[in-house]
C-alpha cells in the first residue's frame, strides 16, 4: 500500500527535548507515536539530526547571523551529547540509521537522496519536529524530488501552535496532490508489513 518507504524521523534530539533555548514543549506529547513507528519499523527508519557548527564563524551567509543570535546553541557552548537522539529513540540505532545535517532541509547536499535512490525508495513517512521548520523543509524537498510524502500529523510538533497548524493546513491543502496527512494509528494499521 505504501510502496518502498522509509521513515524519516526529524530532529528528535536532546537539545529540543531538554532545558535549552530550543526546547519544544510538544515533543514529549508526540513521542509515543514516533516511538511506535520507529520501534515497529526500525530498519526502515532514518533519524535526521540538526547539527549546529562549532562557532558562528564556521557558518556561511545568513547562517552566520543566525548562529550569532543563537551562539549558546553552537558547539563551543552546547555539550556534544545534546545532539544525540532522545534515549527512547536512540535504542533503535542500529538497525535505524542516523543522518546529520547542517540546515533545516536534509536534501541540500544530495547525500540522503542518493542513499534513498540506491534503495529505490519512493515514499517518505515523516515524523518529528518542528512542523513549521525542519519537518516542512523535509516534506517540501521530498516533493521536489518526486517522493510520495506522508506526514503523520499526530507525530509531528512545533514550539508554536499557530504555525504548526498552518503548516499542516498548507501541506494538506496546497500540496494535496503530493502530500498525505495520516494519523499514526491509521498508517500502522494500513501497512501490516513488519521489519524482517
Amino acid at each position: 500500500m505504501f510502496g518502498n518507504w522509509r521513515h524519516i524521523c526529524v530532529d528528535m534530539q536532546r537539545m529540543f527535548a531538554e532545558d535549552t533555548p530550543w526546547r519544544v514543549a510538544w515533543l514529549e506529547a508526540v513521542s509515543p507515536q514516533v516511538i511506535e513507528v520507529a520501534s515497529r519499523h526500525s530498519a526502515r527508519t532514518i533519524f535526521s539530526r540538526f547539527c549546529p557548527p562549532a562557532r558562528p564563524s564556521d557558518a556561511h551567509g545568513m547562517w552566520r547571523t543566525y548562529y550569532e543570535k543563537w551562539r549558546m546553541m553552537t558547539g563551543e557552548h552546547l555539550p556534544p551529547d545534546m545532539l544525540a537522539l532522545v534515549p527512547e529513540l536512540a535504542r533503535y540505532c542500529p538497525p535505524a540509521t542516523l543522518f546529520d545535517k547542517q540546515t533545516y532541509s536534509p536534501w541540500v547536499d544530495g547525500r540522503l537522496h542518493a542513499r534513498l535512490a540506491m534503495q529505490a525508495v519512493d515514499t517518505l513517512i515523516i515524523t518529528g519536529g518542528e512542523t513549521d521548520v525542519c519537518v516542512l523543509a523535509t516534506a517540501l524537498g521530498g516533493i521536489d524530488l518526486g517522493y510520495r510524502v506522508i506526514v503523520l500529523k499526530d507525530a509531528v510538533c512545533s514550539g508554536a501552535d499557530e504555525t504548526h497548524d498552518a503548516s499542516l493546513t498548507l501541506l494538506g491543502h496546497r500540496f494535496s496532490a503530493q502530500v498525505e496527512l495520516l494519523l499514526t494509528e491509521d498508517f500502522l494499521s494500513s501497512d501490516p508489513e513488519r521489519d524482517r
